[in-house]
């Protein structure tokens, strides 16, 4: 059976399983670190044995850091009509890429 958890990280929640790879808010560490993630929920694929924190578990799930990286450009245009006043700035939001080694 598959055990799956709920991690919480930079304000967002995430679904994963031991070995997946994902793609978080930057933690500004460096590559191969170890990473603890605030679990929120643990349960198997068939439904059995759930556990819900309130708000978290004491158990952390346990990942490792692959890469930080950069996300998608963004471009974000400004445009003032009959005045030719255009401006294009552009972002790239910083990434981490963890490895989910044990829940």
């Amino acid at each position: 059976m598959t055990k799956f958890a709920v991690i919480g990280t930079g304000g967002k929640q995430y679904l994963v399983k031991e070995g997946d790879v994902v793609v978080v808010d930057n933690l500004g560490l460096e590559k191969g670190a170890k990473v603890s993630f605030d679990t929120l929920a643990v349960f198997e694929d068939q439904g059995k044995n759930l556990e819900i924190g309130r708000p978290l578990l004491q158990d952390k799930t346990k990942g490792e850091l692959i890469e930080n990286l950069k996300g998608d450009k963004i471009r974000v245009g400004r445009f003032k009509s009959k005045v030719r006043y255009r401006k294009v700035r552009g972002y790239r939001h910083q990434l981490s890429k963890v490895r989910i080694i044990e829940i």
